[in-house]
C-alpha cells in the first residue's frame, strides 16, 4: 500500500517513512493507564495523540490492530522496585478490595476517552489476565541467562545483558552514568546491582495482590506487562509502540531489554513518544497544587480554573500543539481554544450553505493536498489547523461574495473539512449537545420545583410518586426550595406532568395576551 506517512522514530532520533511490516496490517500497542486514580490532563494527551494516528492510519487504507494495556497490578509508588504496589496503597487507603479500586477509575478512565471522542483500541488487555504468560516470559529470559532468582524474587541482570546487548539505546542513558548516579535504596540490596529491575516480585505478608510462582507466591514487574502483551496481541515483531516521553526510562528501556533477552530480537520497529502537559509553566503535580482531573477540568471545580471546559475545547487545544512539542495549560490557553474551536465548526455550518458559481477564484484541490501534506509529515495537526483556517477564510469569503467556488469545488471542499475536521482530528460539534444540556435543566428544575410545591401542600403522594420516578431513571433527587403550579393525577407519570404543564403555561399566557389585547 502506498502512502507518504513519515513519522519520528525515538529510538533512531529521525523522522523515517512508515513502511509497516504486513500490509495493509499495522500493530499498534500503546502503554495505557496505572488504574489508582481519576484521569487526569496527563491521560489525555497520548490518547489524543495516538488516537490521531488511529484515525489517520486507517483513513489511509491500512487494517490497524490498537492495543492498549491497562496495568492493574505491580506498579510500585517509584516507578521502580520500592515502594507499596499503587492500587493496594489507594485500596488501603479508600478500604476496597484492589479490583474494587481497579474498575472505579477504570470506569472513569474510560468514560473521559468517550468524552474526548477516542476510538476504542481493538484489544485493551489488563496486566493480571496475563500472569501466566508474564511466567512463561521470565522463564524464557532466565534460561538465556539474563535473569536471576534471590529470596523468591527475580531481577533482570543489566550488566549482563550490556555485555552484548546497548543497553539504553532508546533513552540515550549510559550505563557508566547509571552506575555512578543510582540511588542506595533500602530493601534492594538483594540485587547483583542496584539498576537491576524486577521481573517478579515476592509478595509480603500483607500484600493482597498475589499469584502462586515457581519462585514464590507474588506478583510481576512493571515492565513486565507491556513485553509480554504487545507480543502476544501483535507478534514478536510489530510496528509501532507509543506512550508518553516519560515512560522512555524506565520503562520503554526495559521493555527492549526484556524483549530482546527473551526473543533473541528487539519488538518494536517505531517507537513514537508525545511529550508532556505542563500547567502554566510547571509539571502537573498534587503536591503543587495544580493536579487536574478530567472531571474537574469538564465541571470547573478547580482553583485554577476560571470555567468549566468542554471535552472537545480540550481536544482541539491539544491538537493545535505538535505531539512531541510540551503543551502549557492555562486558562486563556484553553478559552483561544474553545474560540478557534467554534470558529472551525461555525465555517463548517457555513460552507452547507454555498452557493455555487461558474467559476473557482480559490484552489481548493491544493488546499487538500496541503492537508495531507502536513498529516504526512509526523502528524503535523498544528499546520493542518492552519490549513483549515485557511479554509474557513475561503468559506467566508465565499458567503460574502468575495470569492467564487464552483459546486464541484463547495463538495471538495466538505470533503475536505468532514474528513479532516471530524474523521481524522476527531472533532464533534458539541452545540446540539449543549442545547440538549439547556432543555434537561430546565425541564429538571420544573420537576424539581413540581415536588417541593407537593411538599409544602402536604401532598406527600405525588412528592413520593415524583421522587420514585426520577429515581427508576438513575436520578437521586435533593430538596430545594422552589414553587410550581400543581400536582400529578393520577397514574400520570412525571414527564406526562412536565408536557401537561408546559401546554397549561403556554395556554395561561395566550389567555393573558389576548385579555390585554381587548
Amino acid at each position: 500500500m502506498q502512502n507518504n506517512l513519515a513519522l519520528y522514530n525515538s529510538l533512531s532520533r529521525k523522522k523515517e517513512p512508515f513502511k509497516p511490516l504486513h500490509p495493509p496490517f499495522v500493530g499498534l500497542y500503546v502503554c495505557g493507564p496505572t488504574v489508582y486514580s481519576d484521569a487526569h490532563l496527563g491521560h489525555a494527551h497520548p490518547a489524543i495523540t495516538f488516537d490521531l494516528l488511529y484515525r489517520y492510519l486507517m483513513h489511509l487504507g491500512y487494517r490497524v490492530r490498537y492495543v492498549r494495556n491497562v496495568t492493574d497490578v505491580g506498579h510500585l509508588e517509584n516507578d521502580a522496585d520500592e515502594g507499596e504496589d499503587k492500587i493496594q496503597k489507594k485500596a488501603r487507603l479508600e478500604h476496597l478490595e484492589p479490583m474494587e479500586v481497579v474498575q472505579k477509575y477504570l470506569n472513569n478512565f474510560l468514560k473521559n476517552m468517550e468524552k474526548l471522542n477516542t476510538l476504542h483500541p481493538s484489544i485493551e488487555p489488563r496486566a493480571s489476565g496475563h500472569i501466566i504468560e508474564q511466567q512463561e516470559f521470565i522463564k524464557s529470559i532466565i534460561e538465556k541467562g539474563y535473569a536471576y532468582e534471590v529470596n523468591g524474587s527475580v531481577y533482570f541482570d543489566v550488566l549482563k545483558y550490556s555485555q552484548k546487548y546497548p543497553y539504553g539505546k532508546l533513552s540515550g542513558r549510559v550505563l557508566e552514568e547509571l552506575q555512578a548516579t543510582v540511588r542506595d535504596l533500602e530493601g534492594q540490596d538483594e540485587k547483583r546491582n542496584l539498576f537491576d529491575f524486577a521481573l517478579w516480585k515476592k509478595a509480603a505478608p500483607e500484600h493482597l495482590m498475589r499469584w502462586p510462582s515457581p519462585w514464590s507466591d507474588g506478583f510481576p514487574g512493571w515492565h513486565l506487562e507491556c513485553s509480554v502483551m504487545s507480543t502476544k496481541y501483535l507478534g514478536n515483531i510489530f510496528d509501532i509502540h507509543g506512550g508518553g516521553m516519560d515512560l522512555q526510562f524506565p520503562h520503554h528501556e526495559c521493555e527492549i531489554a526484556q524483549s530482546t533477552a527473551a526473543l533473541g530480537k528487539e519488538s518494536v520497529r517505531y517507537w513514537i513518544h508525545n511529550n508532556m502537559i505542563t500547567i502554566n509553566g510547571q509539571k502537573m503535580a498534587r503536591s503543587l497544587g495544580n493536579y487536574i482531573t478530567l472531571d474537574q477540568l469538564f465541571n470547573g471545580e478547580h482553583p485554577l480554573l476560571q470555567q468549566k471546559y468542554s471535552p472537545m475545547t480540550l481536544r482541539f487545544f491539544i491538537l493545535q500543539a505538535h505531539y512531541r512539542s510540551t503543551i502549557d495549560f492555562s486558562n486563556e490557553a484553553l478559552q483561544a481554544a474553545e474560540k478557534g474551536l467554534q470558529t472551525l465548526l461555525k465555517a463548517t455550518a457555513t460552507l452547507k450553505n454555498l452557493r455555487p458559481s461558474s467559476e473557482s477564484t480559490v484552489d481548493i484541490k491544493n488546499l487538500q493536498a496541503k492537508c495531507y501534506e502536513a498529516m504526512d509529515d509526523d502528524l503535523n495537526s498544528p499546520v493542518l489547523l492552519s490549513n483549515l483556517f485557511e479554509g474557513v477564510k475561503y468559506i467566508n469569503s465565499v458567503n460574502d461574495s468575495a470569492e467564487k467556488l464552483t459546486a464541484g469545488d463547495i463538495e471538495l471542499l466538505g470533503n475536505v473539512f468532514r474528513t479532516f475536521v471530524f474523521d481524522i482530528l476527531g472533532l464533534t460539534d458539541e452545540g446540539i449537545n449543549a442545547g440538549d444540556e439547556k432543555l434537561t435543566e430546565g425541564l429538571m428544575k420544573i420537576i424539581i420545583d413540581l415536588r417541593q410545591e407537593a411538599k409544602n401542600r402536604k401532598e406527600w403522594s405525588t412528592s413520593d410518586k415524583i421522587r420514585e420516578d426520577l429515581k427508576k431513571a438513575g436520578i437521586i433527587l435533593r430538596d430545594v426550595k422552589a414553587v410550581s403550579y400543581t400536582h400529578l393525577r393520577a397514574h400520570e407519570t412525571v414527564l406526562d406532568l412536565v408536557c401537561r404543564l408546559l401546554l397549561e403555561k403556554k395556554k395561561k399566557t395566550h389567555n393573558q395576551n389576548t385579555q390585554e389585547n381587548h
